[in-house]
């Protein structure tokens, strides 16, 4: 703990003092660009892999970067639903980023029975990833190891997939108003991989 005391004496002592003007623009209202959908795994810093800085990006973070799909029902996930609303149909994003990352424990968890006690909502969460094991065991992978590479990435698909069972989003992106990425980090490399929504394919970002 005194490391992130010490931390926060560092921000605001060097950090803050940098950007002073920029936060000070910053304190009645926020004008983010970009909704960033990602896991909670402490490995993936979303202002880090993307050089944002504050204001930027309107970020959502759960276990295993998942979207549930879209119900009129109001009681169910509200967290992670309530705040793609906000962020869409309130600040006017223009982008989305859904971004997975190799090493997913989420993804992991999928193929384990035996979670453990007090993880019953855990369990409750990772069953909405049912959909990407089903897609995953269709393609019959041969090793562990392929299986997870298939699952961090289907996984990708599907919460795109998810998130354009939202009205409001679908009708932005058709209209062109709303731009939707998927992304795949891989931590021991640091590269990115872009999905294209055409062609369905991962590629790495380079210049």
């Amino acid at each position: 703990m005194d490391k992130l005391l010490q931390g926060a004496i560092k921000f605001k002592e060097e950090d803050f003092n940098e950007h002073k003007e920029l936060y000070e623009s910053l304190k009645k209202a926020q004008n983010p660009d970009t909704l960033f959908v990602g896991c909670a795994d402490s490995r993936v810093v979303p202002s880090r892999i993307t050089g944002t800085l504050p204001g930027e990006l309107f970020v959502v973070r759960n276990v295993g970067n998942i979207i549930p799909p879209f119900t009129h029902k109001n009681d169910a996930y509200l967290s992670t639903t309530s705040a793609i609303e906000y962020a869409v149909v309130v600040l006017g994003v223009q982008n989305i980023i859904v971004c997975g990352h190799s090493n997913c424990g989420a993804c992991q968890a999928l193929y384990d029975d035996n979670l453990g006690k007090n993880t019953e909502h855990l369990q409750k969460w990772i069953e909405l990833l049912d959909p990407v094991k089903e897609q995953v065991s269709l393609l019959s992978p041969k090793t562990k190891a392929k299986r997870t590479w298939l699952t961090e990435q289907i996984n990708i698909e599907v919460q795109i997939n998810n998130l354009l069972s939202y009205p409001f989003i679908k009708e932005k992106f058709e209209k062109g108003e709303l731009k939707i990425f998927g992304w795949y980090y891989i931590i021991e490399t640091g590269e990115i991989m872009n999905y294209d929504l055409e062609s369905k394919k991962f590629r790495v970002i380079q210049k």
